[in-house]
């Protein structure tokens, strides 16, 4: 089993909550708008392993440094993660094709500032947007996912409330 945490547009901000939800955590993910890259170094210094893709804010070092779409496998689940995904039903222009040719059985995505958990029967693949982790954006609660990977099932989601946004 793989306890995994999940967060997204953070936009620069670093929280130490951050490490204080994660540091029970065998990987964190990071779908995007991430910032600076500093806050990626940080999570690292909380877990061994972090994975994240470029959101639309990235430029410079953070665009270098993360690819726009990860795919890996965690215990018997395939991942797909990238920053502008939509979600089951309206998904972004080929995701659908994406997602089915992986084989995904997770997909992960941000952007929306907008914290959605779906099941999408059509793809049998279970939709996560963390919603906004960050500062900036309209986002009235700033939110993080935590969940377990127990050979092929995602379980025990847990979503993390930071408080309110503050400007």
């Amino acid at each position: 089993m793989k306890r995994i945490g999940i967060l997204s547009d953070t936009h620069s901000c670093w929280d130490a909550r951050f490490a204080t939800h994660f540091r029970d955590c065998d990987e964190i993910w990071h779908a995007g708008d991430i910032g600076c890259v500093d806050v990626i170094r940080r999570l690292e210094e909380v877990c061994p392993v972090v994975r994240a893709v470029h959101g639309n804010i990235d430029y410079g070092e953070t665009r270098r440094y993360f690819p726009s779409i990860q795919q890996f496998r965690v215990e018997e689940v395939n991942v797909f993660m990238t920053h502008i995904g939509g979600y089951p039903g309206r998904y972004q222009p080929g995701i659908t094709q994406m997602l089915h040719e992986a084989g995904a059985r997770l997909f992960v995505c941000g952007h929306s500032h907008i914290l959605k958990v779906m099941f999408d029967p059509t793809l049998d693949c279970l939709h996560i947007n963390p919603g906004a982790a960050g500062h900036h954006g309209w986002q009235s609660k700033r939110t993080l996912v935590k969940l377990d990977i127990d050979g092929p099932t995602p379980c025990n989601l847990e979503v993390i409330e930071l408080g309110s946004l503050k400007i």
